[in-house]
């Protein structure tokens, strides 16, 4: 099982061409060379798709109705991830059609976490976006809290940063991805080729609001 984001599927399968993968992850498994279709993924690998990296515009579009009087809205993006780019391209193209301005920030590590809430507190960042990425639900507990410290009104990508005290988040749930990972490594241990199991691509999207922070940063919920 490779899980978090796209380099442990990318590892694994540089790793082996026998041994079957099962993986998750946010962004699109074609584009980033791990299957060859959705349908007939082919080779010793297959998994689940979440979904989580498309939704990055829609997002935005969230947090501007959270924040409709933002002149400058911030968004955090991991480097070092594959994703990173198509991320930054979406959250652009979101803020051109609104005529928003983006604050792009960029963390590898924990350091530079604390150094991009700096940047934030000096640049005057109105809200911030997060973007998808297996180091910041690491993170979650450190990005949440420099959050609340700056009150910064934050939308993020899974339900566990809104548990862990996040204003909203919105995405992919993933007890139904690891539950599907685990029906399909059930099936390989069973005798079926990951060549045969299509990547699944999980439908269920939710939005959740944690309103006690939501209360606490002054904002009222838009009932839509």
């Amino acid at each position: 099982m490779a899980l978090g984001s796209v380099p442990s599927p990318l590892a694994a399968k540089a790793a082996t061409s026998t041994i079957p993968i099962v993986f998750v992850v946010g962004g699109d498994p074609i584009k980033f060379g791990l299957v060859d279709s959705l349908s007939h993924p082919g080779g010793n690998i297959t998994g689940v798709s979440v979904m989580s990296g498309t939704l990055t515009g829609k997002r935005f579009e969230l947090l501007r109705e959270f924040v409709p009087e933002a002149g400058l809205i911030a968004c955090l993006v991991n480097p070092d991830s594959p994703e990173a780019q198509t991320q930054l391209e979406d959250i652009h193209a979101a803020a051109r059609l609104i005529g928003k301005n983006v604050l792009t920030l960029k963390a590898a590590n924990a350091s530079e976490i604390d150094a991009a809430f700096e940047t934030i507190k000096r640049e005057r960042a109105d809200a911030l976006l997060v973007g998808n990425d297996a180091l910041f639900v690491l993170r979650r507990d450190q990005i949440v809290a420099l959050a609340a410290r700056r009150a910064v009104p934050a939308m993020y990508f899974l339900r566990e940063f809104v548990m862990a005290g996040g204003l909203a988040s919105y995405g992919t749930g993933l007890n139904d991805a690891y539950r599907q990972v685990g029906n399909y490594v059930g099936k390989i241990l069973k005798g079926s080729r990951p060549a045969d199991l299509p990547v699944h691509q999980t439908a269920k999207i939710e939005l959740t609001i944690n309103l006690k922070t939501a209360r606490a940063l002054g904002l009222a919920v838009p009932q839509s």
